[in-house]
């Protein structure tokens, strides 16, 4: 069985940040484990500009901030490919990488495996299920990583901040989307950026408004929506599912360990109620920017090494 000091579930900015103040605070034997085929977690597909001033007094794209972090972890051990399938008592995992599945065993493991979009079949939206149905990071993913064009017309669901990430992630595509939908009486980001929904990208934001169904063969074509009690028609060729974070948590509730409201419990040094078990980062409510995760991922490594000393 393989064995580790710590084991870090999850390579985005806070995973990644932790890794690196662990190794510079004496504990060398770090593995971190992340599933997809290259870390950086979320900002590798956010192609607007925000990020890196909290960790290195830069304001970058995602990408070029993520590659950064890849860039100061370069020398540690970051195990793309590689995910953890099950979470066990007293730092035990299961993991799953190119040569299959196996065991490992870690005196400490911090879970900071992010966050994630409510998709569609969660939000208990009707209708056929053409393609061009997707969240944001989804979205975000085909222009930014795979420069695909999955749609010219889309329909936003949601104004959140993320909301209008998605705008400058259209703009830069130049897919002109038709329509925001909210199905609150407001926009969930500060009423400015209805103003600038409409005068800076020209797509009216429809509040509330509910996303009844999807229409569609093999592409959507149009969506069903619900104002004051009547309903109607918008054409449209692709629907983005917009916010409504949470934590990915598909391995600790499962796990040895305690969670409130979808999230590990945790003390105030990051613990989980398994001792051998930290959290940090997006994971834990509420959401939160890069670089605090990015922040928390320090304080959570001072913690576990804290905790071995």
């Amino acid at each position: 069985m393989e064995r580790h000091d710590v084991a870090i579930v999850g390579g985005g900015p806070a995973g990644l940040a932790a890794a690196l103040r662990l190794v510079e605070l004496g504990i060398k034997d770090v593995v971190v484990l992340e599933r997809e085929a290259e870390a950086g977690g979320i900002p590798r597909h956010c192609g607007h500009m925000g990020f890196g001033w909290q960790s290195h007094r830069r304001l970058w794209t995602g990408p070029r901030f993520a590659a950064q972090l890849r860039a100061d972890t370069s020398s540690l051990d970051v195990r793309t490919g590689t995910t953890v399938l099950e979470l066990g008592p007293e730092g035990h995992l299961r993991i799953r990488d190119s040569q299959g599945a196996r065991h490992m065993i870690a005196n400490r493991v911090l879970i900071a495996t992010g966050t994630r979009e409510t998709p569609r079949a969660a939000r208990l939206v009707g209708g056929t299920r053409p393609q061009g149905v997707m969240t944001t990071g989804a979205l975000q993913q085909h222009v930014y990583l795979n420069h695909r064009r999955p749609f010219d017309r889309p329909v936003i669901v949601g104004s959140e901040w993320v909301s209008f990430s998605v705008l400058v992630t259209c703009l830069h595509l130049g897919v002109r989307p038709v329509a925001m939908i909210e199905e609150n009486a407001a926009t969930t980001a500060p009423r400015a950026g209805r103003l600038v929904a409409r005068l800076a990208f020209g797509v009216p934001v429809l509040t509330a408004t509910r996303l009844i169904a999807i229409d569609g063969r093999g592409q959507v074509e149009a969506v069903e929506v619900e104002h004051g009690g009547q309903r109607r028609r918008i054409a449209c060729d692709g629907v983005v599912f917009t916010g409504q974070f949470r934590p990915e948590n598909a391995l600790y509730m499962t796990g040895p360990f305690a969670s409130d409201d979808l999230a590990p419990r945790i003390d105030s040094a990051f613990r989980c109620t398994d001792p051998a078990f930290f959290a940090a980062g997006n994971v834990l409510r509420p959401l939160k920017s890069s670089g605090t995760c990015w922040r928390q991922g320090l304080a959570a490594a001072a913690a576990i090494a804290g905790s071995m000393l």
